[in-house]
Formats: structure tokens, C-alpha cells, sequence
């Protein structure tokens, strides 16, 4: 399992001015975000607050999305170290491991669904494949990935491509389809972890 520290490599060697100067741009936005939503708030608006130029701030963070992807930094720690304390205390089904992966991903995308939804908006033209490169997604992968081998080795389920079926199981989670299901179409989250305890699960047991 990639280590919960992997995208933590921004500060390292940082000089103490620019990490001021990081930190000034994350607060303000985390403020101004707080205070009045992540889509109304422009990366003018978020220069000036910090008290840095514009040249700066871009140098930083070359698009909105970008600024959101540090300021969910720390969630996103938070959410792998919990999920790597957990799968290494249990010895139960892979597949029930796989299975507490999704339900957690789906809080965490309830939980900061404002800044994946602006990443999601920054992500045009090249950057659309930029989710599945970053250092997250990786992990989620990975994780999700050693679990299908864990239970195609234990005989939980058939042989698969477990390089394809981890993109596959991650697949429900994408924010966009995530935030659809669930603001336009209403569904709760219960609903939909239900549904795809029943999709993933079931179907990869009768994947043979």
C-alpha cells in the first residue's frame, strides 16, 4: 500500500519565504472558501487576500483546481491513514476490506465535494487525466487493486485482471457521477453504497 505521506513532498526543501507565502495563499482561500463557497470565489480574489501578486500566486498554483488539490491535502492524509490503520487491523474478506474502501471514499466525497467539484471544472482538455495521476487516485488504486489480488488468492473470487477491475470498482466514486446521483437524481448515500455493495461485490464473485 502506497504510503499516506506520498503526496505530502510540497514542503520538503521549500524556502521559509515561499512557505509563508504557500501558507498566506492556502488560508485566505480556505477563508474565503469558507465564507462564501469554493465556485463564487475567483483566484484574484484569492492573490489579494493573501497579500501576494498575481505572478506568485499563478507560479504556485497554475489553475484553480490545483490551488483545491493543496487545500484537500490534508483531508485526503487524514482519509489514507484511517483507511491503512483499518485494512492492517483486519483480518477479515478482502472483499469486505475493498467494500469499507468505497464506503469511506463516498464520505469523503460528501465531505469535500466543493473542492473536488472545482478540480473536476479546472480539469479541461489535457488536464482531464490529471485525477488518475495524482498521488491519491494512485493510492486508491493501488490499495484497491492489492485487495482483488489478496481475494483472487484466497479463492473469495474467480481469477480477473485486477489492473482493470480496480479502475472499475473506484469507477462509481468519480465526483462526477457521484455529485449527479447525488444532487440531481437524490439519492442518499446510503442508497448508493447499497447498490454498489450489491453491483461490485456480487459482481465480482460471479466474475468467472
Amino acid at each position: 500500500m502506497l504510503d499516506a505521506e506520498a503526496w505530502g513532498a510540497e514542503c520538503c526543501g521549500e524556502r521559509r519565504d515561499a512557505a509563508e507565502s504557500r501558507q498566506r495563499i492556502l488560508d485566505a482561500a480556505r477563508a474565503l472558501f469558507a465564507e462564501r463557497g469554493v465556485e463564487p470565489v475567483s483566484m484574484y480574489e484569492v492573490g489579494r487576500a493573501a497579500g501576494v501578486g498575481q505572478g506568485t500566486l499563478y507560479r504556485r498554483y497554475e489553475h484553480k483546481g490545483a490551488l483545491c488539490g493543496a487545500l484537500l491535502h490534508e483531508s485526503a492524509g487524514r482519509f489514507s491513514e484511517e483507511v491503512r490503520v483499518r485494512l492492517e487491523g483486519d483480518d477479515g474478506p478482502a472483499l469486505e476490506k475493498l467494500m469499507y474502501l468505497l464506503q469511506r471514499l463516498a464520505g469523503f466525497n460528501e465531505e469535500n465535494a466543493p473542492l473536488l467539484g472545482a478540480i473536476r471544472d479546472a480539469a479541461g482538455g489535457e488536464r482531464r487525466r490529471e485525477r488518475y495521476h495524482n498521488p491519491f487516485y494512485q493510492w486508491l488504486r493501488e490499495t484497491a487493486k492489492m485487495l482483488l489480488e489478496i481475494a483472487v488468492e484466497r479463492r473469495e473470487i474467480p481469477p480477473l485482471d485486477t489492473e482493470y477491475a480496480a479502475d472499475a470498482s473506484l469507477a462509481p466514486l468519480n465526483i462526477d457521477l457521484y455529485l449527479y446521483q447525488r444532487q440531481e437524481l437524490g439519492m442518499d448515500r446510503g442508497r448508493m453504497t447499497a447498490a454498489m455493495r450489491r453491483l461490485v461485490l456480487e459482481g465480482l464473485k460471479g466474475s468467472g
